[in-house]
């Protein structure tokens, strides 16, 4: 940490003067998500899971029939924040466009035969008790 609180002779004042930094900046503490939204999150994840078809619309209605009083807003902003969205077959998704270049698969023909010869990575989100986070696997 680049400042030190208990510093014997300089104050956290001082400090901060020193780094050209606000001491509001020093003091702050990011909020977090309430208990109530990390509830919604989990709910929504685990509908999402079943329907992944589902909009912030059909979500709402979804929760609201659970008994939450909650509005559409609030639930476009979570699923937002949880990097969330309805998928369904969007227009012309499968025709790629006329002058992108088609680049040749390299791995083909090619005989693995040692270590860091080919590597590999998927991404994936990982529902928490308090929150989520997201797995990288990086595959040799």
């Amino acid at each position: 940490m680049l400042i030190e609180p208990n510093h014997p002779a300089l104050s956290i004042r001082r400090q901060c003067e020193l780094l050209d930094l606000n001491r509001a900046t020093f003091y702050y503490q990011p909020a977090s998500e309430s208990e109530f939204n990390l509830e919604l999150m989990r709910l929504i994840d685990g509908q999402y899971l079943k329907t992944p078809f589902y909009g912030w619309p059909k979500m709402t209605v979804y929760l609201q029939k659970l008994g939450y009083p909650i509005n559409h807003k609030r639930v476009q902003r979570l699923m937002h924040l949880m990097g969330l969205q309805a998928i369904y077959p969007k227009p012309r998704t499968s025709h790629p466009a006329p002058e992108h270049k088609i680049y040749p698969y390299l791995l083909r023909n090619l005989v693995i035969t040692r270590p860091n010869q080919a590597w590999g990575a998927d991404i994936t989100y990982v529902p928490l008790l308090h929150g989520f986070m997201y797995l990288v696997a990086i595959i040799d």
